[in-house]
This record gives C-alpha cells, sequence and structure tokens, in this order.
C-alpha cells in the first residue's frame, strides 16, 4: 500500500490540542491519505498485541475499517468546515427563552479513547432585534463539536461559545448529560446509569436565575417527554 508521507506537512500549519478543528477542512485526497496511514499503524498495533489480522477473518480488515471510522465519524468535527447556519428574521421580534433538546450526544473520551453518549440541551434568549436560526442548525453544532475526541467540560463551552459568536443572541445555556464508558466499561465499572451532567451560561442567561430555573424547568420536561 502506498501512503503520501508528506500529508502531515502539507495540512496542518501549526499544532491543535485534539478537541480543535485543523486550520482549514481536508479534501479527500488528504481524508484518503490519512485513513490509509492510520491503517497502517492500527496494523502494527494489532502485531504487537499478537493480533493475526492479516490471517483471523474477525480482524482481517479491521486496521482499514477503525482507520476509516476515525477519519470519517468519530473525528470528523476536526477535518471539516462548521454547520452553515441559517437564519430567518425575527418578524414578530420574539425574545422569550427557547429550549431545543434532547440532541443526541455522541463523542470519544480524550483519555481512553472510550465513547461518551448521551443529550445536549440548548437553551437561547434570542433579542428582538436579531435572528433566529434554524432549529436543525442545533443538532449539527452538537454534532460537529463532538465528533473529535473530547472532555465533557471543554465540550459544552466550545458548544455555546460558537452559538455566541455566530448568533449573537442575549443568552446562550448549554447542558450535557452523559454516560462516560472510560468509567463504565473500565476503571471502576460504574453502573451504566452513571452519567456526568454540566451546564454552562452565556449573557443574560448567566446572570439571572430566574431565566437559569426556567431553561433547567424546561430541559427536565424535555427529558421527561422523550423517556414517554
Amino acid at each position: 500500500m502506498q501512503v503520501d508521507m508528506n500529508f502531515h506537512a502539507r495540512d496542518v500549519k501549526g499544532p491543535r490540542l485534539c478537541n480543535e478543528a485543523l486550520d482549514e477542512p481536508i479534501d479527500e485526497s488528504d481524508r484518503r491519505s490519512m485513513t490509509d496511514q492510520a491503517a497502517q499503524k492500527l496494523a502494527e498495533l494489532f502485531d504487537i498485541l499478537k493480533i493475526d489480522h492479516a490471517n483471523d477473518h474477525n480482524t482481517r480488515e479491521t486496521p482499514k475499517r477503525v482507520a476509516k471510522m476515525f477519519v470519517e465519524e468519530i473525528l470528523a468535527g476536526r477535518y471539516t468546515a462548521p454547520p452553515r447556519i441559517t437564519e430567518f428574521e425575527n418578524a414578530l421580534a420574539y425574545d422569550q427563552l427557547i429550549v431545543t433538546g434532547p440532541i443526541e450526544l455522541r463523542s470519544m473520551c480524550a483519555h481512553h479513547l472510550m465513547p461518551i453518549y448521551g443529550s445536549a440541551y440548548v437553551g437561547i434568549l434570542p433579542s428582538a432585534e436579531g435572528k433566529i436560526i434554524g432549529l436543525s442548525k442545533y443538532d449539527r453544532i452538537v454534532e460537529y463539536f463532538a465528533s473529535r475526541l473530547q472532555i465533557q467540560e471543554e465540550l459544552v463551552k466550545q458548544i455555546g461559545q460558537y452559538i455566541e459568536d455566530v448568533t449573537k443572541p442575549r443568552g446562550v445555556a448549554v447542558r450535557i448529560s452523559a454516560v462516560h464508558m472510560c468509567k463504565t466499561q473500565r476503571g471502576v465499572r460504574a453502573s451504566r446509569r452513571s452519567r456526568m451532567v454540566n451546564t454552562y451560561y452565556w449573557g443574560e442567561l448567566a446572570v439571572r436565575q430566574d431565566l437559569k430555573r426556567e431553561f433547567l424547568d424546561e430541559c427536565i420536561a424535555l427529558d421527561r417527554a422523550a423517556s414517554d
């Protein structure tokens, strides 16, 4: 298998944290090159772990499958452009709290490469003079920042800061409730019901206790509705 060993010099202008996007999205050629190189290294790892990926029918193509999964799915948010935001006129000057969720969240723990899964909730306090963005875009934004190696404390801030920067509302709140398989499948092997919950607030939602309470109450109501 021929791989392009000059890939890294071409695509990265500077070092990036594991949960940050590269300077520019990568194209299809670079994606294939990255996948090929990753598959080669995964095959070496299997060799070290004494897994016969050359002859075992169960693992024969596993290095390539795993490499493709990381590049095109698990870490896709590092290599692609942010989701485009569709804006609508706030024709009736709506300025009350909007809450959407639960938004399915799937990510990967940066510490042990184990899945993180759960739900995200987003609260937006729009400006009467501003715009309202398409509801599905909040799901896209969550997916974009979750598709990286993450820790939940940083993920919740990345999601909210992006919404704040792009849409300029009067306030934003983001809440995540998630299971971390680095805790349930290894180490203490906690119950799968064990979750981590954290919330971050911007603007008026950061300073007004009545809005925080309303947001949390709506999160509870949405969670109950989803469970029915």
